[in-house]
């Protein structure tokens, strides 16, 4: 893959310090790379990071708004290329089906590892005792009640497109929860920004890579440990009849391709593998996007133009 990149740099004459793109009629096709962009900002971070290099190249990019889930679909047929974030908390299932399929590749990790779980505050250990033990959870729901939910406690799940099978886990643990989708990544942190500056009840999707388990001071809570079974055999676990009864599980974050993409855009195709970034570099653009409200094209400039050395490797 390093020799195909390296012939097909060599037609563009590309190199570092010359000019960030050639005329699409020079690569392999025209026909713009469409990725994938969803509802949180990290991974539109990832989409725009690997657009923007692709196009160092002399690729054509084109982004498109599509459910994290449902996009498999599209990946399948060829109307969808690239999707630079499928997280192995929740897509691990739909991208191996995809994979399975046909349709998809998986183009292996993007340098980041996924953890996605209920989150909780620390000020939260006085009025709950026992957490972050899942099992506190079955004596203090009421103390995560809101009026809407009340006599039951509240979790405030991710947008519902994000999957997780928090009903599912609600359920087969007996919690006496009731799950409220926020409606969009943006409304699901400003909700715990709120909480926390005033240091009211809370529980909470949250995931890493991201700045938030960074900012606020609290703790993942501890479910049974996942293990494949728990999600397929309802024999598993602490509910004979259930499954979903465990905690979510974690492990990389992957690229994935509709198959078309290696003999249409194969140079593309060995960057884009080559792609790697760490939770930290991501997590701190995602702050500046987040926090401090930069645009994310600005935020992604920026992290190019402070290591050229780190992208510049992904097109040898």
């Amino acid at each position: 893959m390093k020799m195909l990149k390296r012939q097909v740099l060599a037609v563009l004459g590309l190199g570092l310090g010359l000019c960030p793109s050639v005329a699409p009629a020079e690569v392999e096709s025209g026909d713009p790379i469409r990725i994938t962009t969803h509802d949180w900002s990290g991974q539109v971070v990832s989409a725009t990071l690997m657009g923007k290099v692709l196009e160092k190249a002399g690729y054509n990019v084109e982004y498109v708004q599509a459910d994290y889930l449902a996009q498999f679909a599209g990946l399948k047929t060829g109307d969808l290329h690239l999707a630079m974030e499928i997280w192995a908390t929740t897509g691990q299932e739909a991208l191996d089906e995809a994979v399975a399929s046909g349709g998809v590749v998986n183009l292996g990790e993007t340098g980041m590892g996924a953890k996605e779980e209920w989150w909780y505050p620390a000020y939260m250990e006085e009025q709950c005792p026992g957490l972050p033990d899942w099992t506190a959870l079955q004596d203090c729901a009421d103390v995560f009640a809101t009026p809407e939910t009340a006599p039951r406690g509240r979790y405030l799940g991710g947008p519902v497109t994000w999957g997780g099978f928090d009903e599912e886990r609600v359920e087969a643990l007996d919690l006496d929860f009731e799950v409220v989708h926020a409606g969009t990544d943006a409304a699901l942190f400003a909700e715990l920004q709120s909480a926390y500056e005033r240091k009211a009840p809370i529980i909470l999707w949250l995931y890493s890579p991201h700045w938030a388990p960074v900012k606020y001071e609290g703790k993942f809570i501890e479910f049974p440990a996942y293990e494949p079974e728990c999600y397929t055999d309802p024999a598993w676990g602490s509910n004979p009849d259930m499954a979903y009864d465990c905690g979510k599980p974690t492990g990389p974050i992957w690229k994935a391709a509709w198959s078309g993409m290696e003999g249409k855009w194969p140079g593309a195709v060995a960057i884009i593998r080559d792609f790697s970034i760490s939770n930290e570099a991501m997590g701190d653009m995602v702050y500046k996007v987040d926090i401090e409200g930069m645009e994310i094209g600005a935020v992604v400039d920026e992290w190019l133009a402070a290591n050229e050395a780190v992208w510049s490797g992904w097109l040898d």
